[in-house]
């Protein structure tokens, strides 16, 4: 009978250490698994070094993760300088072709056909080498344009045998160049589907969503629909989702939201930015370690605050 009665206590999730020790303290182990994780914050608050220090945890003990960069806004110098193996990550770049150009230089190839001399024709003319005048004439365009390398029809379109030109010229190539990025909603679409198919296919202990390069009137735009899903997603595969954003936008699908901002005053008043200091409070938190009785005294307050600071690589600190 009593335990019948007695109510039980909340189910927490699993977490995953961040690295950092204030924000595991805070959080109570670190990032909840199988749950949306928002860390939100301005420019140089944090939000790339909290997800970067969360990430070099997991692919330290062998687990893959992906990072699909809206922005192209990841340097591998800096993922392996915090710690991050970089075989186990995969990086997925959005929006972002390159081609290398190949410049050839121009050349002009005559026919071996054109220095031998035809044999004579006997006929009306005499045993000139030629046919009628007039369709000597029709023919000197089609000699022309082996000579200035004009285009002609292709056989794929015609699908009839292309013509020879009389001379062959070779130039670079006109399509080479590289093409131009795409738009910020044509980039969005495709993170928003790639990050669907990295959860829905699972094998990934972590996919951070990096549109901190993107303005509130991108992401706020886009449908809840795909927030709900992806935390459907990721409590199915048990992977743990990082979207990093400018302003909140996943709303209720988000399980932990995380507001962080940078300090003002300098650690070390240098003229090189060698350190940085960072505030994180804790915006909404779903997954708490609670019981269902109600207390007799009143609780006391958590802390849902902490900060900690952030070195250099040559500095040689972590």
């Amino acid at each position: 009978m009593p335990s019948a009665l007695t109510p039980r206590a909340r189910v927490v999730r699993p977490t995953t250490p961040t690295g950092i020790q204030a924000v595991d303290a805070l959080l109570e182990g670190g990032l909840p698994v199988g749950a949306l994780t928002e860390i939100v914050g301005p420019e140089s608050s944090g939000r790339t070094s909290l997800a970067l220090s969360s990430i070099a945890q997991l692919t330290a003990s062998g687990k893959v993760c992906a990072w699909v960069d809206v922005g192209d806004m990841l340097k591998p110098e800096c993922a392996a300088a915090a710690g991050i193996a970089l075989p186990y990550l995969l990086w997925v770049r959005c929006g972002i072709f390159r081609e290398s150009v190949h410049t050839a230089p121009v050349r002009f190839e005559l026919p071996q056909s054109c220095l031998v001399r035809p044999e004579p024709i006997k006929g009306l003319h005499g045993g000139g080498c030629g046919t009628h005048p007039r369709q000597e004439s029709k023919s000197v365009a089609r000699a022309l344009e082996g000579f200035f390398g004009t285009e002609t029809t292709s056989s794929e379109s015609t699908g009839s045998t292309p013509r020879q030109p009389f001379g062959k010229t070779v130039r670079p190539a006109q399509d080479a160049r590289p093409a131009a990025p795409l738009s910020p909603w044509a980039r969005i679409e495709q993170a928003l589907k790639v990050t669907d198919l990295l959860l829905q296919g699972g094998g990934f202990s972590a996919v951070v969503l990096d549109m901190a390069s993107l303005p509130a009137k991108y992401t706020s735009r886009v449908p809840l629909a795909h927030w709900f899903r992806y935390r459907a997603a990721a409590e199915h595969s048990r992977s743990s989702v990082l979207l990093l954003s400018q302003h909140a936008c996943a709303n209720s699908s988000a399980g932990l939201v995380l507001q962080l901002e940078g300090r003002s005053e300098s650690l070390q008043r240098k003229t090189v930015l060698t350190a940085g200091a960072h505030r994180l409070h804790i915006h909404r938190q779903r997954f708490m370690q609670e019981s269902n009785v109600i207390p007799m005294k009143k609780p006391v307050a958590k802390v849902t605050e902490a900060e900690w600071e952030t070195y250099a690589p040559w500095t040689g600190r972590r």
